[in-house]
């Protein structure tokens, strides 16, 4: 039996921000979720953060963000708990009710709107989507398809390449062809020329990356990234600048909108690459630059060709785009981040406050563009 009278009467949109999840991105998670917590607007919004344990189990959650910070020494993590939050459709609203064994069911109240800050796979791919579609529960970011073409960084590529945008050199390994022929692929790799960079296909935050200078060293790099996923991508390294844009849904029918382009510059030392220390846990071991040093033409374009690969992939709400800009004047996209790093020092959010949208209003607009859609077939 359900004890209707512990829902509170609804004054203001409810937002749930929904973090932590079964992925090995689930640290980045809760902090994301933390900033967007520490700046969500609580006189306009009432917010539920519900976590989710690496066992895939939703439980209430500190609203405390020091809880969800991130040290060199100690990563945040959603415990299990003995209660349980679902969500369920009670009386024409979509409720969450929090459950236990031998106790009657709590119901917290409706839910206007889930702010999905889940990284990685079974949350990032359209797996978490999939599930308030069929709730028919509103959500901020892209629907299930794009969040799943977002997510496989091969099938991201033939989606570009079908839109005219311009990838690089690049092989998919399934976990077939890497345990019944691995010399086969150690020549498709020896092909591209060294170096490349070895990637799990369905992971983000740099986990599971690495970057190769020479076949002797390939297999190492293999097995680590089939830790994160069986299936991987090997690109070959590119000669270039590493920019990116961000990208926000326009309302209604407008076009989406770009910020200015940023720059990543890692610092100089351990960091061959943008790793997940650089992105996450070193202070200064990298910086954006935004607007980048570039002619107004190529700036021009980056915006440009970011747009037209957030509508590829047919994203919605938010994406970061990023591309390699070659000595030439050439941009070769990289990929597509559906639900990008949303931190306060994140490279999504720094480049649209560059742009003129501060982090608070960012959130706010999201959380706008999420309650005026529909959910189903749009």
């Amino acid at each position: 039996m359900v004890n209707e009278e512990s829902t509170p009467l609804k004054a203001k949109p409810r937002v749930a921000i929904l973090f932590g999840g079964r992925s090995s991105e689930h640290a980045v998670s809760c902090v994301t979720a933390a900033g967007v917590m520490g700046a969500i607007d609580t006189n306009k919004y009432d917010v539920i953060p519900i976590g989710i344990a690496k066992s895939g189990q939703w439980v209430l959650a500190s609203g405390d963000t020091s809880q969800w910070s991130l040290s060199s020494t100690a990563l945040p993590e959603v415990a299990t708990s003995g209660k349980t939050v679902t969500l369920a459709e009670i009386g024409g609203s979509h409720q969450l009710i929090v459950t236990e064994p031998n106790a009657v069911p709590q119901v917290l109240g409706s839910v206007d709107v889930v702010f999905p800050l889940l990284h990685g796979p079974w949350g990032e791919d359209g797996t978490i989507q999939g599930l308030l579609e069929l709730s028919d529960t509103r959500y901020v970011g892209a629907g299930v398809l794009a969040s799943a073409v977002g997510m496989d960084k091969h099938f991201m590529k033939v989606v570009f390449e079908s839109a005219g945008l311009k990838v690089g050199p690049y092989i998919a390994v399934t976990d077939r062809d890497w345990v019944t022929d691995a010399e086969a692929v150690r020549k498709r790799v020896d092909k591209l020329g060294f170096p490349v960079f070895v990637k799990p296909a369905r992971a983000g935050s740099s986990m599971g990356i690495s970057k190769v200078d020479s076949l002797e060293d390939l297999d190492a790099a293999v097995e680590e990234a089939r830790r994160h996923d069986l299936k991987l991508v090997i690109e070959a390294g590119i000669v270039g600048r590493e920019i990116e844009c961000a990208v926000l849904q326009g309302r209604g029918t407008d076009a989406p909108r770009t910020s200015m382009p940023g720059e990543i510059a890692v610092a100089a030392g351990e960091h061959q690459f943008y790793d997940f220390a650089a992105k996450y846990v070193e202070d200064g071991a990298a910086a954006l630059s935004c607007p980048a040093d570039m002619p107004d033409e190529a700036i021009a374009r980056v915006r440009e060709l970011a747009a037209v690969a957030f509508d590829a992939v047919g994203a919605e709400g938010l994406s970061r785009v990023d591309f390699f800009y070659t000595p030439a004047g050439e941009l070769i996209i990289n990929e597509i981040n559906t639900m990008p790093g949303f931190t306060p020092k994140s490279m999504y959010p720094q480049m649209w406050a560059a742009s003129g949208l501060a982090y608070g209003e960012l959130i706010d607009e999201l959380i706008h563009l999420a309650l005026t859609r529909k959910t189903g077939l749009r």
